[in-house]
């Protein structure tokens, strides 16, 4: 197993952690419905929980002053999300958006789970891979009510 391999992975993941954590919670300021307020502002704290668990293990590979924030590409997403709110868009339009970013993580996910881990490490891995796959089935149904309304 590779250790620098496995630091790769966790810091990617972390960028995809922070970048959800960030647009779920600029999705919550954005969204009139209060219940898909709630959902985004608790699906933000668990990619915020997921991170800090990723980051925990950067520590313990000894990577102590390895500080992950969000990726460029992230902080594009919530910019167009804010813009399409702007020109009028509404919950579906945010809804699509929280979409696309959830398929994005669920393929950093797939990329970790790919990868040679320490068996630890994959076992975190495999069971957040689980909640964002949940949190992407559940923001879909939600996206195709919103259509068919």
């Amino acid at each position: 197993m590779d250790e620098n391999n496995t630091v790769d992975v966790i810091k990617d993941l972390i960028e995809t952690c922070r970048d959800g954590q960030k647009g779920y919670q600029d999705a919550a300021s954005h969204v009139k419905r209060p219940d898909l307020k709630t959902l985004f502002y608790e699906e933000g704290l668990q990619r915020g929980r997921f991170a800090e668990e990723l980051q925990a293990e950067l520590l313990h590979l000894g990577k102590k002053d390895e500080k992950v924030s969000g990726s460029v590409g992230g902080t594009l997403h919530r910019a167009w999300i804010d813009t399409k709110v702007a020109l009028g868009g509404g919950d579906k339009t945010i809804l699509e958006s929280i979409e696309s970013g959830e398929d994005s993580a669920k393929e950093s996910y797939k990329k970790a789970l790919a990868a040679h881990l320490p068996a630890n490490i994959a076992d975190m891995v495999r069971r957040q891979a689980n909640s964002v796959q949940q949190a992407h089935d559940k923001i879909k149904a939600l996206r195709d009510e919103a259509r068919a309304a």
